[in-house]
């Protein structure tokens, strides 16, 4: 086996979560212990007549959300429309996904796996 091939018993897709963005950094999803997730794609629906900026960050265990961390920083999704993403991001345990919107009227939806 290649030494730069990690080896997993179980990898189960996962809705990893769904929820309003408040104006305020919070948690949507935090990698449980002896587990590596695999962000897949999130779309963030905006139910407004108004453009709304958005922050998405991928947090380090124990860290803060903060700009050097930012995956989405004041991207804006339009009025009435959807933002997504498709692509994979690798996070270890402890780590976060965390949000936040300028105001009122954005839900994220995100999925991928957990591997153990």
């Amino acid at each position: 086996m290649d030494e730069h091939v990690m080896a997993f018993q179980n990898i189960t897709p996962a809705k990893l979560g769904q929820a309003a963005i408040t104006t305020g950094v919070t948690t949507l999803y935090t990698v449980p212990a002896s587990t590596r997730t695999l962000l897949k794609e999130f779309s963030i629906a905006n139910t407004t007549g108004a453009a709304i900026n958005v922050r998405v960050f991928l947090v380090p265990s124990a860290g803060a959300a903060g700009t050097g961390n930012a995956f989405l920083y004041d991207v804006s999704v339009p009025a009435n429309n959807a933002l997504q993403y498709n692509g994979v991001q690798v996070m270890n345990a402890g780590e976060t996904i965390q949000v936040q919107a300028a105001s009122a009227g954005l839900t994220i939806t995100a999925s991928g796996a957990e591997a153990v």
